[in-house]
């Protein structure tokens, strides 16, 4: 079976074979959802490196991650050379749909992208604070995606969420392209600091699991080089075909949110009709000396 998109024509394989054993979803169940998806996935994945994870032989089979485009993707699939800890490497990217719908057929489920472009890879266009839960209970993530929202509104910074589709929420902050990741990282392990003042019954930075006396851990570590994050959008390699989804704030208000709310049978039902909670998020981009400085005000 064959897919044409303009001039570049995608060859379909084994669409039959189960991914998703709980739901039934097979490889070309994963195709369509991806080609159904690819408006709102691909702003996200365009010109950034793209690390793809991949499971030929569905989730209940070992899959792996791979960073590096494999010298048999076809020739009209854009690569691109990004220097990494280790060296010179030839990542993947994925512009649009062909190279979408190519991807998916090669067993790629998750899309996990650079918090910075091609054109300027040391300087990311966004900060993310990872919260994930530290037991079973969502909750702890709930309060502190809001506890989040409340500081950057104090500080008169937009801020958006995300399910991860795995075990809790991002909150993102769009950046101006013109600081380093060191620069934002600091930034964030700032921000993350006083909400540890605020409330340190509730959270932790304390890296090691050990140490966090069951507080939840504010991660900022994903605001270095080289790190991705998990693209709006993308399925996870999880039971029920769980999706990474852009959700407004009002969401955090419903008791049985989880990461896992939004799935491939689920997703197109639930944001058909519905504003894009991300729709406002490039053009509210910030710049991170403002955010500092009405840091510094805020903890005098």
């Amino acid at each position: 079976m064959q897919r044409t998109f303009g001039s570049y024509h995608v060859e379909l394989s084994h669409r039959d074979k189960v991914f998703y054993t709980d739901t039934g979803l097979t490889k070309g169940d994963v195709i369509d959802y991806y080609e159904k998806v690819a408006e709102h996935l691909l702003p996200a994945l365009r010109e950034r490196p793209l690390t793809m994870e991949r499971y030929p032989d569905g989730i209940d089979s070992e899959g792996f991650i791979q960073k590096s485009a494999p010298a048999y993707f076809p020739d009209w699939f854009r690569r691109a050379d990004v220097e990494t800890s280790d060296g010179s490497q030839t990542v993947p990217v994925c512009n649009n749909s062909a190279s979408l719908v190519y991807l998916a057929n090669q067993a790629c489920l998750g899309y996990h992208v650079w918090l910075s472009r091609l054109d300027r890879p040391d300087t990311p266009d966004q900060m993310i604070f990872d919260l994930d839960p530290p037991g079973d209970d969502f909750e702890p993530v709930r309060t502190a995606a809001r506890d989040c929202l409340e500081l950057f509104d104090e500080l008169s910074i937009p801020a958006y969420l995300k399910t991860t589709g795995s075990r809790g929420l991002h909150v993102v902050i769009p950046l101006q392209r013109k600081y380093a990741f060191d620069a934002v990282r600091k930034v964030a392990s700032d921000c993350a600091r006083l909400l540890l003042e605020r409330h340190p019954d509730r959270y932790t930075m304390a890296q090691r699991k050990n140490k966090r006396g069951g507080r939840l851990y504010l991660d900022v570590q994903r605001n270095a080089y080289g790190q991705t994050a998990i693209a709006p959008y993308s399925l996870r390699a999880k039971p029920g075909a769980p999706v990474a989804t852009p959700i407004p704030r009002a969401a955090l208000d419903d008791p049985d949110l989880d990461s896992r709310r939004y799935n491939a049978q689920n997703l197109f039902r639930a944001i058909s009709g519905r504003d894009d909670p991300w729709a406002s998020m490039r053009r509210r981009a910030r710049s991170l000396d403002s955010l500092s400085q009405r840091l510094d005000k805020l903890q005098q």
